[in-house]
């Protein structure tokens, strides 16, 4: 049994070394800011950028993690995906998202995903700054809609 035990170690720590080998999530790029919303506040910004910004602007963090597969994986899909959802730093052009959707999605708290908030406390926001977070998200997409 042991015997087993040692061949699925080595194993595993084969897979993981192969893994990092993978040239997906590896594009950590950020391209360049072309114009961000007019935002209604600096506090609405402030808040967008500790609980959106890493997957919905060109301004994405990349710690260590993200350059270590399965995880790179993981943050290079999501940060894709969620810039094509969602940009604030290509406000020049129409976003994919409802913007009743964005609302919602910022103060139900269904945004950022579990796995972000288990990771990242900063984007962890309470339910005063997530309704905050809410009515200046309401507020700058009247003034300021995505694509003019």
């Amino acid at each position: 049994m042991r015997r087993w035990l040692l061949w699925i170690g080595i194993g595993a720590v084969v897979l993981f070394a192969l893994i990092q080998f993978i040239p997906y999530g590896h594009n950590h790029t950020n391209p360049p800011v072309v114009r961000e919303p007019t935002w209604h506040s600096t506090q609405t910004r402030r808040l967008a950028q500790r609980a959106c910004f890493d997957c919905h602007s060109n301004l994405t963090k990349w710690p260590w993690y993200t350059n270590v597969a399965p995880f790179s994986w993981l943050a290079y899909k999501d940060v894709t995906d969620g810039r094509a959802t969602l940009n604030f730093s290509e406000w020049q052009r129409p976003q994919d998202a409802d913007l009743g959707d964005i609302v919602d999605a910022a103060r139900g708290g269904s945004m950022p995903p579990v796995q972000y908030k288990l990771i990242h406390a900063e984007s962890r926001l309470s339910q005063a700054e997530r309704d905050q977070l809410a009515r200046g998200l309401q507020r700058t997409l009247a003034t300021s809609p995505p694509g003019r």
